[in-house]
């Protein structure tokens, strides 16, 4: 079980939610429905493909442009091809098959002017692709599961020349799809949407078209509204649509919990290269399943870089913590306690790699800004304040060793006052300022 490649993948949606016909009421739910299913589909961190890879055809009348656009995506997909169509069903000729009506479709003759089931069914089966999905929402869907898809019978299934193909129906085939007054969108295609933006909670990390379907049968049946339907061929109930949101909102607390826990055993038990180790497991794993722009998800590569310094790559950690700056300075702003923290990372890798006058330039202004944000004697103030005197300490600038003594003697001096003469932050100052030879000044 996998997601489909994004690259490799095509989905088209198809709705009409108004028509010319006057039997035909308009289905106010319908591009609302669509709308949000492409949001969905096309969504940054959760979706399955680029919006440049989601067909839209919503109240487009035209039989032979639907077509053509559906023919396109269907002989471009490789791995994924899904269908997804939305409005009235309509029976007509004399086999009763099922149309899906169209913005001009007529209800007393849609064989002339509504898409025919068939007609999509095939150009879905003749789609390279590996995975092939149709799902519908309308009245009479259940027609679509007939033999001429997938067989009413089981052996038929095995005998379908096309394998991977699945069908996902919102009714029986004689019962009409309902849209509930008050509701945004269609029972079925609404119920499916809270699936996806909501998750399963206790369910799996991704979640199959099979999952989905069961779930909305149990919960369709609950509310006393028409139940779906399916049909699939081999491993085609393999198909995952998405991961399951409610998965990786428990995932993230436990992601985060390993996080700090590698950085205690990098800072607390100087296993820095353990610490790097476990850090990448869990950047995989959150990039995975929140993105690489997680707020989670940066403070990771954060903590990453401070750790590949402490395990001897200065120059690696400040390289990694460049992209991570600008990211969180975009997504969370120049203020925020993270990208404050990462510039005083990066400055601290810069300093070590040998860069000193770099990682002075870079601290001063921090300085600046994190007395102005969080105040002169907060502890993370103080400890830009020491950074700076340490790497002004061994930067070999003229003045820059009497400044680094002035710096560290009202470091010592606030540390001593704020954090108490024996923590473990002011005896390291007091220590750094002995070094120098101003100890006897400082205390």
């Amino acid at each position: 079980m996998r997601l489909p490649d994004p690259e490799r993948s095509r989905i088209v949606l198809i709705g009409a939610g108004t028509y010319t016909d006057p039997q035909l009421p308009d289905l106010d739910t319908v591009p609302r429905t669509i709308t949000d299913l492409a949001a969905l589909f096309t969504d940054a961190t959760h979706g399955l493909v680029a919006e440049k890879h989601c067909t839209v055809l919503l109240d487009d009348g035209d039989l032979r442009t639907v077509g053509r656009r559906l023919r396109t995506a269907a002989q471009e997909a490789e791995d994924l091809l899904l269908v997804y169509f939305a409005g009235h069903g309509l029976v007509g000729g004399r086999r009763h098959d099922l149309y899906l009506a169209l913005t001009d479709s007529e209800f007393a003759a849609p064989e002339f002017n509504s898409l025919e089931y068939d007609k999509l069914r095939s150009a879905v089966l003749d789609s390279p692709a590996a995975a092939k999905l149709i799902v519908l929402d309308c009245c009479f869907s259940g027609r679509a599961v007939t033999d001429s898809m997938a067989g009413a019978a089981g052996d038929r299934i095995d005998r379908l020349e096309v394998a991977g193909t699945y069908v996902l129906t919102s009714a029986q085939r004689d019962q009409v799809a309902l849209s509930i007054p008050g509701e945004p969108h269609t029972a079925f295609s609404g119920r499916l949407i809270r699936l996806l933006r909501e998750g399963v909670v206790g369910g799996p990390e991704l979640l199959t078209v099979d999952d989905l379907y069961h779930r909305l049968t149990r919960t369709m049946t609950a509310e006393g509204l028409p139940v779906p339907l399916n049909r699939g061929t081999r491993t085609a109930s393999l198909i995952a649509l998405g991961g399951n949101r409610a998965f990786t909102a428990t995932a993230a607390p436990e992601l985060r919990r390993r996080r700090a826990a590698a950085e205690r055993r990098g800072r607390g038990a100087g296993d820095w290269r353990g610490a790097v180790e476990e850090l990448e497991r869990v950047l995989a794993e959150q990039t995975r399943l929140l993105g690489a722009g997680h707020e989670d998800t940066l403070r990771t590569r954060q903590t990453h870089a401070l750790c590949l310094g402490g395990a001897g790559d200065p120059a690696g950690a400040a390289q990694a913590l460049g992209p991570v700056l600008a990211e969180q300075t975009r997504l969370l702003g120049a203020d925020h306690e993270d990208t404050l923290r990462s510039r005083q990372y990066l400055a601290v890798g810069l300093g070590e790699a040998g860069r000193r006058e770099e990682a002075i330039a870079l601290l001063r202004v921090l300085l600046a800004d994190r007395s102005r944000v969080l105040g002169a004697e907060h502890e993370d103030t103080l400890s830009s304040r020491h950074v700076l005197a340490r790497n002004l300490a061994h930067c070999g600038l003229p003045g820059a060793v009497e400044e680094a003594v002035a710096l560290l003697r009202q470091l010592t001096a606030e540390r001593d006052r704020v954090l108490g003469a024996d923590h473990p932050h002011t005896r390291r100052t007091r220590a750094d300022l002995e070094a120098l030879g101003g100890g006897g000044d400082g205390d």
